[in-house]
């Protein structure tokens, strides 16, 4: 294999693995998308990262974490593909509203501190996003610590607060909080929000929480294995078979007096959608589901990336020959770099033939037939995560009652998880709960 051909896998396999692999452009007028072609996505960049977490931080704004005049203005700061400008632009932003939660909350102005602490948490949080592909990532921790403090001091001025749990889970905890519609204690429908790779609380809130709260559901936000203080404190990393996390989920949760048994359902978001659709094969007391979008292989987008000769190492077991190539092509940008260590670290594997070997088990091929509970699969325009149209393929093998819902460019919904667009994605997603949930 020469040179070129190993950096062109791994600069690839970067794009796929970020989960938004297809490349974005400027926006196109209508008139100059043609007939049958997929409109571009609308975006501040030109480089997918960048765009789809300005993106992710703009939609944050629907539910009072953050402004997007503030974001257009901290992005206006970011120089095209410039990670630490990234990186700066926006912690520097978390720092400021930080600085104004914390003297509002000292003089209980809890609504203004709330909001300040769920902006800095998303700044924060995008961050983060950029922090892998600095010059030093050993920032990535403090920033996840501030974070973290600011989440906690935002669900502890909700009303109700937000409560937090310890969940058992094999001998140890996993950390999960619990959001309540009113202060009556009564029992109510519960959703359980199951995030995706690297989605944090706040990113669980906003793309599910807060929607279920404003009609009247609990809900419960979670981090399993290799999820926010699952990876970053206590050490735990993915696993595919996470029915041993959601049975300990559910198993919590029977114990409160505000939930319904007979009215508990389950989103999962990103990667979180094959986690939970795995879960349901196995575990049968939910009484509906949403996978937001609907994923069967975990492994296939990073497969798609690899070119053939690296493909064919990996078949071979080829594992001494196959991490070198990778580890020099990793080398080779600050992009690749940092997309991989940002992808691989919550497999808690420093070798890439380890995680491409652990992948081949993450998929529903043999389990998806065991499927009961009423599902909504939800895909969208310019998909960024599935190489096929994964969804499709999910909502065809379903057994169990079964809806779908695509979500449109003319919407502004387009792009995974349509992070741009709560108001779409929560129509959609609730309004089939309230029918289902009878």
């Amino acid at each position: 294999m020469n040179r070129r051909s190993f950096l062109a896998s791994g600069v690839a396999l970067a794009a796929a693995t970020t989960a938004k692999a297809s490349p974005i452009q400027t926006a196109q007028s209508e008139n100059a998308v043609g007939k049958g072609q997929t409109p571009a996505p609308l975006s501040a960049f030109t480089d997918p990262d960048f765009g789809f977490t300005a993106l992710i931080a703009l939609g944050h704004s629907y539910y009072q974490a953050g402004d997007p005049g503030k974001v257009l203005s901290v992005i206006s700061k970011i120089k095209p593909g410039g990670f630490e400008s990234g990186w700066t632009a926006f912690r520097k932003t978390g720092t400021e509203l930080r600085a104004l939660g914390e003297p509002g909350a000292a003089k209980r102005h809890h609504v203004s501190a709330r909001e300040a602490f769920l902006g800095a948490a998303s700044y924060f949080g995008a961050a983060l996003r950029f922090g892998d592909s600095t010059e030093n990532a050993d920032r990535m921790v403090p920033c996840f610590e501030e974070y973290a403090a600011c989440w906690s001091a935002a669900a502890a001025l909700f009303d109700p607060p937000i409560e937090r749990l310890e969940i058992p889970y094999e001998g140890g905890h996993l950390t999960g909080w619990f959001l309540r519609a009113d202060h009556s204690r009564r029992p109510k429908p519960l959703v359980i929000i199951n995030n995706g790779a690297d989605g944090l609380e706040l990113s669980s809130y906003v793309l599910g929480a807060a929607g279920a709260l404003r009609r009247g559901y609990n809900c419960l936000i979670f981090n399993g294995p290799g999820q926010g203080d699952s990876l970053w404190v206590r050490n735990l990393y993915f696993r595919p078979d996470w029915e041993k996390v959601i049975t300990a989920v559910v198993d919590a949760m029977l114990r409160r007096p505000e939930l319904n048994p007979k009215r508990i359902a389950l989103l999962g978001i990103s990667q979180g959608s094959y986690w939970a659709a795995r879960a349901l094969a196995v575990e049968h007391r939910f009484a509906a589901a949403v996978v937001v979008p609907g994923i069967w292989d975990i492994a296939e987008p990073w497969l798609a990336a690899l070119l053939q000769p690296m493909q064919a190492l990996l078949k071979a077991k080829e594992k001494t020959h196959f991490d070198l190539y990778m580890q020099k092509a990793i080398a080779s940008t600050a992009r690749t770099r940092g997309s991989l260590r940002f992808r691989m670290r919550p497999f808690g594997m420093t070798s890439s033939y380890d995680v491409f070997e652990a992948l081949r088990a993450y998929n529903l091929d043999d389990v998806v037939g065991q499927i009961r509970c009423p599902t909504l699969v939800t895909t969208s325009e310019g998909e960024h995560f599935a190489v096929t149209d994964q969804a499709q393929k999910l909502y065809d093998a379903l057994n169990c009652p079964k809806t779908m819902v695509h979500f449109t460019h003319e919407q502004g919904a387009d792009q995974h998880c349509e992070v741009a667009a709560p108001e779409y994605r929560d129509y959609a997603i609730y309004n089939w709960l309230d029918k289902t949930l009878v």
